[in-house]
């Protein structure tokens, strides 16, 4: 690699050829990402990169006058200084939140690059370009947003409503199934243990091991039940981990407590820490799953509290 102040002019502007050239194929794959869930926003990328391609035109020309067709490859990667991005087709697919957050971080590097290239620059007309293109970029520093406000109102509220559903599919119902499933089947073997031994560190060794075994095998048949291509619910690996380790959390929670020593106060820890899961539950279902606050208490208060019987029951029997 190499220094940026040891480029030439011509390396300089051969530079900015290439990487105007990869930023427009950049917001161009963006959009071909974004166009069948979030059409608006996929346009307003399509322009961003027609913009891209009009800075490159004026570099292109400004090149030919001054040395020639021929254009040295000079990348990014080649130079000390500048980002490594990912290419946007390895990246899972991208929320709008995300590809703003990218353009944004795109326009600041390059209106950095441009404005020391132009303040090193020795030739009037090389000098004048660069320093119109570092003010074109930074108008546009977040033009990623202003462009967006071109989406009309009932644009943007789909693409939000959108946006919401994807976030729910992908992370909020894989980690509610895991939590509910880690926080309530947990119960029976846990406080039978408890019971049973009289021993808040055998309880310990059964929530450990129902905890993580649940977690593996949670993960496991969230991962292998659907691919998401139809769906919409995420890659399986990510959703295979999610619901793994919040199943394991939600049993870990009320296993902690059994490290007490004294069985009636770890058991009473217990049934504080229960409580407070379930509540989360509760308020996780209203928030994200529409269900009315009373409804979803009811329900999961009610699975808890016969997992917890059964568990009771089977250890003084």
């Amino acid at each position: 690699m190499r220094d940026f102040s040891q480029l030439d002019e011509r390396e300089v502007l051969a530079l900015a050829i290439g990487a105007e050239e990869e930023d427009g194929r950049i917001y161009n794959d963006i959009a071909e990402r974004l166009r069948e869930d979030f059409p608006a926003s996929a346009r307003v990328f399509t322009e961003m990169a027609a913009e891209e391609s009009d800075h490159r035109r004026l570099l292109l020309d400004l090149y030919r006058a001054k040395f020639g067709d021929h254009i040295p490859l000079i990348r990014r990667q080649d130079v000390r200084g500048f980002l490594t991005r990912k290419p946007v087709w390895q990246l899972p697919k991208p929320s709008i939140d995300d590809v703003r957050k990218l353009a944004e971080s795109m326009e600041t590097e390059t209106q950095r690059f441009y404005r020391l290239a132009a303040s090193r620059a020795t030739d009037v007309s090389v000098r004048k370009l660069l320093g119109d293109l570092a003010e074109a970029e930074a108008g546009h520093e977040h033009r990623a947003d202003a462009l967006s406000a071109n989406i009309s109102a009932k644009d943007r509220k789909a693409e939000d409503a959108t946006a919401e559903r994807a976030f729910m599919l992908k992370y909020i119902q894989p980690g509610l199934v895991g939590l509910m499933d880690g926080s309530v089947s947990t119960l029976a073997p846990i406080f039978a243990a408890a019971f049973s031994t009289g021993h808040p560190h055998a309880a310990f060794i059964v929530g450990l091991a129902a905890s993580i075994g649940a977690g593996i095998s949670m993960g496991f048949a969230e991962a292998l039940s659907d691919d998401g291509s139809l769906t919409g619910r995420g890659t399986p690996i990510y959703r295979g981990v999610i619901t793994g380790l919040m199943t394991t959390i939600g049993g870990i929670g009320h296993t902690l407590p059994f490290l007490i020593p004294g069985l009636h106060l770890a058991l009473a820890v217990a049934f504080s820490v229960v409580v407070v899961e379930l509540a989360v539950i509760s308020w996780v279902r209203w928030r994200f799953m529409d269900t009315s606050p009373l409804r979803a208490t009811l329900q999961v208060a009610l699975g808890g509290a016969l997992v917890f019987a059964t568990g009771v029951l089977i250890g003084n029997g």
